[in-house]
């Protein structure tokens, strides 16, 4: 069976440096489609979590500002964290949280609400 079709954004970071947080994938998972849906953020998280989040973050700011954007290689581990507040479905009606090619968009107001140094140039 093929693999499902995956848009790679290249020059788009694939980890934070330094640690095994990923924010791309090399393939598609030949299992599956991991779904998007939104994780919630709790006060306690590690440091480490926080800075992978406002990293990526910045990253997606960088790479796609207030266009819209499919899903692709970004590691849906990490949109999890996201998903729901920095990052929508773009077309919430038509959006399959297990389709690599389900379109994106960043909200910059929460952006800059919950990530102010995001905007920060690097």
């Amino acid at each position: 069976m093929p693999l499902p079709s995956m848009t790679k954004h290249r020059g788009f970071p694939s980890r934070m440096p330094g640690t095994d947080y990923q924010f791309t994938i090399r393939r598609a998972n030949p299992k599956g489609v991991t779904p998007l849906k939104r994780l919630e953020r709790y006060r306690d998280r590690k440091p480490v979590d926080r800075r992978a989040d406002a990293m990526f973050v910045h990253a997606l700011l960088q790479h796609f500002w207030d266009q819209p954007f499919e899903r692709g290689n970004l590691d849906a581990g990490r949109l999890n964290w996201l998903f729901g507040r920095e990052v929508k479905a773009y077309d919430p009606d038509n959006f399959d949280p297990l389709d690599y090619e389900a379109l994106l968009i960043l909200d910059l107001d929460v952006i800059k609400a919950n990530f102010p140094d995001a905007f920060e140039p690097e």
